[in-house]
């Protein structure tokens, strides 16, 4: 087949459009003989039928194996060489109580980053010493709620919070400890938005100033310095950027270390997942592997002690392991003129979401596969644009894929790896309800976030008075058949 010339260029022609590459889903995830889409035994329709769509998917075994490993390949490098990690759980990529049990249950710690993922973290049961809270603008309110509930570390985003922390921790009767977050001006080989320690931007403080802020924390009573923290960026391919920013933190650790003891040093995450069949992650042994070495090769070259090293993933543990389920609405043939004045036909196939569940393609123009997962079919692939159903043109879920031809309103189509960040920014725009989350494991799907209703929508404006009008419209949840 030739490549429709609308096709990135990236993109070729599936030899067959109904393959699940096994770098963009969760291992539980696979065709039956009757072409359904099943994840850990459970179809792709059964799940529509009785949640309705839009709706996530997570493979449970999947996120507790990544997290698992995860922990695991950063203890085996780090006890290599003498000493050990701390992987913390990234919760802005998802959040939900069920998911902080199981990366807790892994061995994690979990990292937040505002009063209401930390109060998920705490109702489910998370042990405050193993939460850390980041930040470039804590409120005094937050900051008071993180010190007396007793988490294990606050990010020192500014100069100003090493005095707000440290009242906070004073009046709590704590000795509360810190890192510092640095700007290290590594540069990420990323998106502009995702690139996080470039010298113009809000997060942390330049390394020049941080002697003169590590002095002011330590030298109040109810702080402890822990170490140095950066975070150069998200959706990392490339080890480049992290060599650079460990060895620019470790020459500054060395500085240091003579003001007193620093046992800490945390390199942040960002580790990239597939998200398309061209894109290649790198395992998180070799992170691990490659981190430990760096960090080991510096300490001996500044003849130092190796840190406790503390690393922060979260798009690679909850990424690939979510699928978002839609169904086809309408389908349109568009003609296209090409700059030769030939013309191309680009589908245009509409599902009954969009931007309210996956922004990220209108963000930061991100690429996602789809596959049928109703059936699977022979019919030759097209080009497909898959867009959602808000009224707006850059309501793009997936800018360009190939699915079967035949595809047909009432379809129902799976978009991998949409486990961070989806559900994370979901939004109520043309006021749409948020979907539900549900886990599937071993044959078995849960409900582990209720979906909105229309009642959830209207129950905060105040200006509706009667709960008839609220009852017409809402009566089921939204997606449900």
């Amino acid at each position: 087949m030739i490549a429709n010339p609308l096709a990135p260029a990236w993109l070729q022609p599936p030899a067959d459009a109904n393959l699940l590459p096994v770098t963009v889903w969760s291992h539980n995830a696979a065709r039956a003989a009757s072409g359904m889409l099943e994840v850990a035994g459970v179809a792709a329709s059964a799940l529509a039928a009785e949640f309705g769509t839009p709706l996530y998917v997570v493979d449970e075994e999947d996120v507790r194996a990544r997290a698992l490993e995860a922990r695991e390949c950063f203890d085996r490098e780090f006890a290599l060489v003498g000493s050990a990690a701390k992987v913390y759980y990234a919760c802005k990529a998802f959040m939900s109580a069920e998911v902080a049990r199981w990366v807790t249950e892994a061995g994690l710690y979990i990292d937040v980053c505002s009063s209401g993922e930390l109060a998920v973290a705490l109702a489910a049961g998370v042990d405050p010493s193993r939460i850390g809270l980041h930040g470039n603008n804590k409120s005094l309110a937050e900051i008071d709620r993180a010190v007396r509930s007793g988490v294990g570390v606050l990010v020192v985003d500014s100069l100003i919070e090493i005095e707000r922390i440290a009242d906070a921790a004073s009046r709590h009767s704590r000795v509360q400890p810190v890192r510092l977050r640095l700007n290290s001006g590594v540069h990420a080989h990323t998106h502009e938005y995702l690139a996080t320690a470039r010298e113009d931007q809000k997060f942390g403080i330049t390394i020049a100033d941080a002697p003169a802020a590590v002095a002011r924390i330590r030298s109040s009573a109810s702080l402890r310095f822990l170490g140095l923290h950066s975070h150069i960026g998200s959706q990392i391919f490339e080890s480049e950027g992290f060599v650079e920013s460990a060895k620019r933190l470790l020459a500054l650790h060395a500085e240091l270390l003579s003001g007193g003891e620093i046992p800490e040093l945390n390199l942040g995450g960002g580790f990239g997942i597939a998200y398309t069949s061209v894109d290649t992650a790198v395992p998180i042994s070799v992170i691990a592997a490659r981190f430990a070495a760096i960090v080991a090769s510096e300490c001996a070259r500044l003849s130092i002690p190796v840190p406790v090293v503390a690393v922060e993933p979260g798009r690679s543990i909850i990424g690939p392991s979510t699928f978002t389920l839609y169904e086809v609405g309408t389908i349109k043939d568009v003609e296209v003129t090409l700059p030769n004045e030939a013309t191309a036909i680009r589908r245009y196939v509409s599902v009954d979401g969009g931007m309210s569940d996956n922004i990220r393609t209108a963000l930061y123009a991100a690429d996602y596969s789809v596959r049928l997962a109703n059936r699977a079919s022979t019919a030759e692939p097209a080009l497909v644009r898959v867009a959602g159903k808000h009224c707006e043109s850059g309501d793009i879920v997936v800018l360009a894929d190939y699915l079967p031809g035949d595809v047909e309103p009432g379809d129902l189509l799976a978009v991998p790896a949409t486990g961070a960040y989806c559900w994370a920014m979901a939004n109520n725009y043309n006021y749409l309800a948020r979907p539900a989350v549900v886990a599937v494991r071993n044959g078995v799907a849960r409900l582990i976030v209720r979906g909105e209703t229309e009642a959830d929508l209207l129950s905060r404006d105040a200006g509706i008075r009667s709960t008839g009008v609220t009852e017409a419209i809402s009566v089921t949840e939204q997606g449900a058949p």
